[in-house]
């Protein structure tokens, strides 16, 4: 729940206390950082093996993020459908991060046929020194398929008042992309009937992934 929902750990405290769970607030923290990371790894796993990822066209974006007074970034690819393929926390925005973060997207899922930015320059410039800046596209509107996916995590960054470390916040934003991809179903798409059927495999899943 508490990777899942905006919620904060008192909040998550609260609800297990309505089911009859009595813990503190910290035991949820150490359960989030014991256990997040490997159910997240192993949804990425699975994705990987049993959907079709394409690389028709990956969106990527950066957002900025306040840690203690100081700006850090945060970077994220995000395929056609949403699916978001892979965030990458730096300290700067320049040519030398976003060369690391592309690089560490197509080792895990290959090149992209089309790649969408936005107009900072270091897109550009680390395409160059990639030899894919033939593919790369900058258009008004196009990259909303991105930004709009940081909407998500920014709602998360608010019920936990911000992150304290840089590392916590790229722990936190990779296992929650990998949770957010498994239980996002495009409800808006779909038929309700064929909504419900996904969402209950989804669970079904979930649950077998965490007994």
């Amino acid at each position: 729940m508490y990777i899942r929902y905006p919620l904060s750990l008192r909040q998550v405290e609260d609800l297990l206390s309505e089911r009859g769970i009595d813990i503190c607030h910290e035991t949820v923290r150490f359960w989030w950082n014991r256990f997040g990371p490997l159910f997240a790894a192993e949804i990425r796993k699975r994705r990987i093996h049993h959907h079709s990822h394409s690389n028709w066209r990956w969106h990527l974006d950066e957002v900025f993020v306040r840690i203690n007074g100081e700006t850090h970034y945060l970077w994220r690819a995000v395929d056609h459908e949403g699916e978001v393929l892979e965030v990458f926390a730096t300290k700067r925005r320049d040519r030398k991060a976003a060369l690391r973060f592309m690089k560490r997207a197509m080792k895990r899922y290959g090149r992209p046929r089309s790649i969408v930015t936005d107009r900072l320059r270091s897109y550009r410039a680390a395409l160059k020194i990639i030899g894919n800046v033939d593919n790369q596209t900058c258009q008004r509107r196009l990259n909303n398929r991105a930004e709009n996916s940081h909407q998500p995590l920014r709602r998360r960054e608010r019920a936990m008042i911000k992150f304290r470390r840089a590392k916590t916040m790229q722990k936190f934003a990779a296992v929650h992309a990998s949770i957010h991809n498994h239980f996002n179903l495009e409800r808006h798409l779909i038929r309700r009937d064929k909504f419900k059927h996904e969402r209950a495999a989804a669970l079904a899943e979930w649950r077998q992934l965490a007994a």
